[in-house]
């Protein structure tokens, strides 16, 4: 099955995950959020601790639900006598409910840009490498 991939995620935060049956992340990195906004609450996304650059066949990940998201636009100015300067980052929030664990098949997009793609099957807990 084809999801989108949310690359570099800490080993810790998908170990809490899978130990939860709700946690929420903040997504901030530039890629990862060109990835949330194709997505909607109730879509499945494949999450993995791989950087996307070495995101390759038989990369282990876990498929989580989104239960809900939010995206959010955080302004910061600061000014002195000299000048005025304003800056704005956007980042989601979303809440993720634990499914299964998964492997990837096959990157299917992986553009700088553009959502990250794989195909990946659901793995069993016994099953072997």
């Amino acid at each position: 099955m084809e999801y989108i991939a949310l690359t570099g995620i800490a080993d810790s935060v998908i170990e809490v995950l899978k130990k939860h049956e709700l946690r929420t992340l903040e997504i901030r990195n530039l890629q990862n959020f060109f990835g949330i906004l194709e997505l909607n609450a109730g879509d499945n996304v494949l999450l993995t601790s791989t950087s996307l650059q070495d995101l390759t066949d038989g990369t282990s990940a876990l498929i989580a639900k989104i239960v809900q998201m939010q995206i959010s636009v955080h302004s910061i100015v600061s000014s002195n006598d000299i000048y005025c300067e304003e800056r704005e980052a956007m980042s989601a929030r979303i809440q993720l409910e634990c499914r299964s664990m998964a492997r990837v098949k096959s990157v299917v997009s992986n553009e700088l840009g553009k959502p990250v793609r794989v195909d990946a099957r659901e793995i069993s807990c016994y099953e072997a490498r």
